[in-house]
Parts: structure tokens; C-alpha cells; sequence
């Protein structure tokens, strides 16, 4: 809900804080071409490591009849900036997902794509694109973003995640991560049990609302002051809140454990 000036501030301001601490990923979210070329050679300017592109929205009304439109997008995006891209795999009843064939078309075309937020939403589909990424030329990383079913997911080969959930639950993601890549089902099934409260407390209908409960969730663990929308974005009301609240003590999350080693 940022207009585009709030957007490159994002930028700044994340800049500014993390400095190099961390890797900065700058999302790629306008419906004009011309626009998202500006946001990617600002990103590259300020520092930035990586781009997170999404599909224009209007695309819901047939893009995948039409590849050349996100062909055109990427080209835009790619002839200003050198910085390695994350693809957004929508779901595929959002009508803004790539069919494989164009998906893998993309990643041949394209070599500064380097990974895929998947969110295909089914299973099948998940798995074989997993699998023929992997198999390109030059491999892709499929970063699950199937943050309801995580452990399933990341069972079927991803590289790794990119879930919003990570903005409270980032230290059970990771550790959930590393069991799987160490094949120890039992922590991760261990680890997946404390992480299935807060894919209710988040992600239960309507779905639009997941990034507003995980503000309201970072108040009530200490994280935050307050908790803040943008319209039309409503703030959940204060039974959904004592939702949340009970949800997140039955993951054992307060503010004294949520940064706590897990595994």
C-alpha cells in the first residue's frame, strides 16, 4: 500500500539502517514498465544486492496469453540494472502466474534471474518446477514462500524460503531450514508443531490481512510500539488480536524467547 515515493524511502531507509549487515533485496512492485526500470537503477544506486520483481496486475486479465508482456517487463527491468533477480511465482488462481514453459523461458532469457519466490500454491506444480530449475542449463533456486506448509515444501528440494512470516518467526524458519537440509524429520516435525500456531494466527482468511496480524503480533511480543495500516488495509479488530495473542503463546512465543536459539 506504499505509493512509489514511499517506496524508493524504503530504500533509504533500510540502506541506512543495515548498512552492509545484511543483504538488502529491493521489491520491484508497479504496474508500469517504465517505472519498475526506475526502481531497480535507484535500488542499484543506493547499494541494494538483489531485486524482488513482481508481475504488473493487470496481468490478471490474461498476461499469461500474452509472455511478451513479461518479457518486455524483465527487459525494462534488466537494460537498468545488473542486480540478480527473485522471480514472483504467484498462485495460480491469482491469474499472475508464469505457465512453466514461460517460467523456464524467462530463466534462459534472463541470467541475472537467479532464484524464484514460489507460491504456485500446488504441489505437484511446486515439485516440478523444483525439479526443472534445477535442471536448467544454469540451475534456479526455488525459495518457497508456501509459508502455511513449510516443512512439506522445503521436503521437495527448495533452496531455501522466503516467507512474510519471517518478520516474527525468522528463528524458527531457520531452524525448520537446517533440519530438513539434515534430514532430521524429528526436529523438523518438533519445529513445524510450534510453527503451525502462527500459520493460524497469520495466514486463516481473509489471507489479505496476513501482514497486518504479523504488526500486530510484533507489538505484542515487544518488537513494536504500535501497529499501522495503510488503506484501504484495516487493522484487526481486538478479538483477532487476543487471537493472536493466544496463538502465539501456544507456539511459546513471547518476548523473551523469540530471538532464542531453536535448534
Amino acid at each position: 500500500a506504499l505509493i512509489i515515493d514511499e517506496q524508493y524511502r524504503a530504500i533509504v531507509v533500510t540502506k541506512d539502517v543495515l548498512q552492509d549487515q545484511v543483504p538488502t533485496i529491493v521489491g520491484v512492485y508497479t504496474n508500469s514498465s517504465l517505472e519498475a526500470a526506475r526502481i531497480a537503477a535507484y535500488a542499484q544506486r543506493e547499494g541494494a544486492d538483489a531485486l524482488l520483481v513482481f508481475p504488473p496486475d493487470f496481468m490478471t486479465l490474461g498476461g499469461y496469453l500474452r509472455p511478451e508482456m513479461i518479457v518486455e517487463h524483465l527487459k525494462r527491468i534488466t537494460d537498468a540494472s545488473n542486480l540478480p533477480i527473485i522471480l514472483f511465482q504467484y498462485p495460480l488462481a491469482s491469474n499472475l502466474a508464469y505457465p512453466l514453459p514461460t517460467l523456464l523461458e524467462l530463466c534462459r532469457r534472463f541470467p541475472s534471474i537467479v532464484a524464484i519466490k514460489d507460491q504456485c500454491g500446488d504441489g505437484n506444480l511446486h515439485e516440478r518446477q523444483i525439479r526443472e530449475l534445477k535442471a536448467l542449463d544454469r540451475p534456479v533456486n526455488t525459495l518457497t514462500t508456501h509459508s502455511a506448509w513449510l516443512l512439506g515444501s522445503l521436503a521437495l528440494g527448495c533452496d531455501g524460503l522466503l516467507s512474510g512470516a519471517g518478520s516474527v518467526i525468522a528463528s524458527l524458519q531457520v531452524a525448520l531450514y537446517r533440519a530438513v537440509q539434515a534430514n532430521d524429520l524429528k526436529t523438523a516435525k518438533a519445529i513445524n508443531d510450534r510453527i503451525y500456531p502462527t500459520v493460524r494466527a497469520f495466514y486463516d482468511a481473509p489471507l489479505l490481512d496476513m501482514h497486518n496480524r504479523m504488526k500486530e503480533a510484533l507489538v505484542l511480543l515487544g518488537r513494536l510500539d504500535e501497529a499501522h495500516v495503510r488503506p484501504p488495509l484495516m487493522k484487526p479488530g481486538p478479538a483477532e488480536i487476543e487471537k493472536i495473542r493466544g496463538l502465539l503463546a501456544a507456539a511459546g512465543l513471547s518476548a523473551e524467547t523469540l530471538y532464542r536459539k531453536v535448534a
